[in-house]
């Protein structure tokens, strides 16, 4: 009934919002996100990132505007490429969600509900408050790159790591983002913390059923550790 309520919601509210989906080889996943998308009456982006399957064909027979690389770019480089769009189409927010079911549709309604009643800018879904699935390395991986993006931004930001985000144009609109991997969700933080942009956070679930992650543990995390050297410099 809470969901119903909230979806109804959104249908009264008249900010222009886009989900933006970046996608590697996700057909099993792909349609169910998207037509939940659809269901809510929001536009799904997906942005395919050189997939070798059919996740581009299952994604637009669903109803997504669907942006496809020739080639495997990362996925800083598809949710770049997604922000441009929603810039170009002049969408008042974006909202960002994995492809592998990890993030769950029907939580985008509180997504939606804070942003239209707060001042902030950036929404960052937060898991740590419900983390019974999550895997211990992950835990104790995003608690540490959390408090460090924390200090780095001076605003407390549990669950840095969270894909699961609503952005205001306003921010796309200011930032450059350089980073083409999974440390762009960190660059995009600490950037707009800088030029004063709030961050707020929205507890969500904890969604793990056994996906093998693409974050590699050693690769990534000296691309985060070459990141915040950038930044100490810049």
């Amino acid at each position: 009934m809470v969901y119903v309520q909230a979806i109804l919601a959104i249908n009264s509210i008249p900010m222009k919002i886009c989900v933006v989906i970046p996608t590697y080889n996700e057909f099993k996943t792909i349609a169910e996100i998207v037509r939940d998308v659809r269901r809510q009456n929001l536009d799904a982006v997906v942005v395919d990132d050189g997939s070798t399957d059919n996740t581009h064909q299952i994604a637009q027979e669903q109803g997504a505007t669907v942006i496809k690389n020739t080639a495997n770019e990362g996925k800083g480089a598809a949710l770049v490429k997604g922000f441009e769009y929603a810039i170009k189409k002049d969408y008042d927010a974006v909202i960002t969600l994995d492809g592998d079911g990890q993030h769950l549709t029907e939580e985008i309604p509180f997504f939606i509900r804070l942003a239209n009643n707060s001042a902030s800018h950036i929404f960052v879904g937060n898991r740590m408050q419900k983390r019974q699935n999550m895997p211990f390395s992950r835990v104790v991986t995003n608690k540490f790159m959390s408090w460090l993006i924390s200090a780095f931004s001076k605003q407390r930001i549990p669950d840095s790591q969270c894909g699961f985000r609503l952005i205001k144009k306003e921010v796309l609109a200011q930032i450059g983002l350089n980073t083409r991997k999974y440390e762009i969700e960190s660059e995009l933080l600490i950037k707009a913390s800088r030029l004063g942009f709030k961050i707020e956070s929205v507890p969500i679930k904890s969604v793990y059923s056994g996906q093998r992650s693409q974050i590699h543990p050693v690769v990534d995390t000296l691309r985060f550790i070459r990141l915040i050297l950038q930044e100490i410099k810049g």
